[in-house]
């Protein structure tokens, strides 16, 4: 489960038969706080890969945009791929399962 906020706005492509699948940017952060011993923890932000397919991704083609809040749930993936130079890199992306707009509609630019 992951609230966060949209980074930039999402990229939706169709592939095999016309499945839409989107790929949105989202950051959470974690607030800054102070511990009883008086050290500060800075604020943190993480950004992550979220992958949603079908129906999911189609709402997103329509009506989420950069900076809009979003509450998702679904499962952590990880895969592997070589590079243009040969190097092989890992991925870790959220594939979603469920979805929720969390900014209001006065905010959102739909």
């Amino acid at each position: 489960m992951l609230i966060g906020n949209v980074g930039k706005e999402p990229e939706v492509k169709y592939v095999d038969a016309g499945v839409c699948v989107a790929s949105v940017r989202l950051a959470t952060t974690e607030r800054a706080y102070t511990l009883q011993n008086g050290t500060e923890v800075p604020e943190r932000t993480e950004w992550h890969n979220v992958i949603l397919w079908r129906k999911l991704a189609e709402v997103v083609e329509k009506y989420v945009h950069k900076g809009d809040k979003l509450y998702i749930e679904g499962q952590i993936r990880t895969r592997t791929y070589d590079d243009q130079n040969g190097i092989r890199r890992t991925v870790t992306e959220i594939w979603a399962e469920s979805m929720e707009m969390l900014t209001p509609k006065a905010q959102n630019n739909s």
